[in-house]
């Protein structure tokens, strides 16, 4: 099946939403001009039933097939918010806020959706109803957890649930996807370390948080290399360290800050143990204080099989099944999606960008090329959905 000629059609027209919303980045759940664009396309296409204000600024628009009375649901999600990165791709379309920029495609993946949101207002070419969803705050804000906590899934009886991601290095017109975990869950971590400050050139006398932190450290690395199955995936970096003011003095203090990377739950929960095991041992070998803030952020991103399964058999039909990586490598990366996903069975699929800057890069660009293609999949996978037994 290739690109549906109406997709094709209005690709100059959503191109031209997506770099509008390019121009106007707003980030986590700040996304009011964002929304407010989201509101009024899908009052103007027709939508049954628009919402606002879900998840705190979330949009989901409603859209009833030609027989609504059936009562299956699916929800398609597409995520609104920019990052706080200075851009620097030198585009007609380049980010008018200094400081903030669509450096993931989340530009892009609105624009798709409000595209596919059209098509389907006009042909309601299936059974049931469709629901997609503009969701605010996925960098960090936990959105797709907000929209769930305002009871999204139960107000519109959403049953399934898609999510689409574009990856720069895929090929456009290409697909990646896996069944199961997809994308890791996303701790983080901060460790403060108290000791005696003291003269530079007398540190007997003192009892040296920088030196205790530098083991912090180097024992925290040992948690993927020696406490967890090689074969299993995780990843424990320590991203700051910050200690000190001056040449001569040793301070009291040094504060240590990190994330923690895992695609499983039980090694999630020893990383977790285990970086305060060492932390305080350490700590009280040097006979200094030591405390540890853990948070848990977003959870595993974890595909289900039998819409995983559906959602690779659409993007076969529309790429085919030569262009469909259906065992792709999970990425460490975090994604909140993964919130609908433990509220209804769903999955996650990776939509090619081509060869552009990588994500959270000051070049990078959604590649508008890829828009007839990712319109392509959201109607065909909800007219199939809703059409299947």
């Amino acid at each position: 099946m290739p690109i549906l000629n109406r997709a094709a059609e209005l690709q100059s027209e959503i191109t031209e939403w997506r770099r509008h919303l390019h121009t106007h980045p707003e980030l986590l759940f700040d996304v009011h001009e964002t929304a407010g664009f989201v509101e009024e396309k899908l009052k103007a296409f027709g939508c049954d039933e628009v919402v606002t204000g879900l998840g705190r600024t979330g949009v989901v628009g409603i859209i009833k097939g030609r027989n609504s009375g059936t009562e299956r649901v699916i929800g398609l999600r597409a995520d609104m918010d920019a990052l706080p990165i200075k851009e620097t791709t030198g585009k007609p379309w380049a980010s008018t806020t200094d400081g903030k920029m669509h450096a993931c495609g989340h530009d892009g993946h609105t624009a798709m959706l409000l595209g596919a949101a059209k098509y389907l207002t006009e042909t309601r070419n299936f059974d049931g109803t469709v629901a997609v969803i503009f969701q605010p705050a996925e960098e960090g804000g936990a959105g797709g957890d907000e929209m769930v906590k305002d009871g999204m899934m139960e107000r519109f009886g959403i049953q399934e649930v898609f999510g689409m991601h574009n990856m720069p290095g895929l090929a456009v017109g290409e697909f990646a996807i896996r069944s199961g975990a997809i994308m890791a869950a996303t701790d983080e971590f901060t460790i403060t370390v108290r000791g005696k400050g003291g003269h530079a050139a007398m540190p007997y006398q003192t009892i040296d948080p920088i030196t205790i932190g530098a083991q912090i450290v180097s024992g925290l690395q040992l948690i993927a290399s020696r406490n967890a199955d090689p074969l299993e995936s995780i990843v424990v970096s320590v991203t700051k360290f910050n200690a000190g003011s001056a040449y001569n003095v040793i301070p009291e203090e040094a504060e240590l800050a990190g994330t923690v990377r895992t695609l499983d739950a039980d090694v999630r929960a020893m990383a977790e143990e285990r970086i305060s095991q060492i932390v305080h041992n350490i700590a009280d070998a040097h006979n200094a204080e030591a405390s540890i803030h853990y948070h848990r952020g977003y959870p595993v991103t974890f595909n289900h099989a039998d819409q995983t399964e559906f959602a690779i058999s659409i993007a076969g039909e529309i790429a085919g099944a030569d262009k469909v990586n259906s065992e792709v490598a999970p990425t460490m990366g975090g994604e909140d999606f993964s919130f609908m996903l433990q509220a209804r069975p769903g999955s996650f699929i990776f939509i090619g960008n081509g060869d552009t800057a990588s994500l959270h890069h000051p070049e990078y660009d959604f590649n508008d090329e890829v828009i007839p293609h990712g319109v392509t999949y959201w109607v065909k996978l909800a007219e199939t959905a809703l059409t299947r037994n």
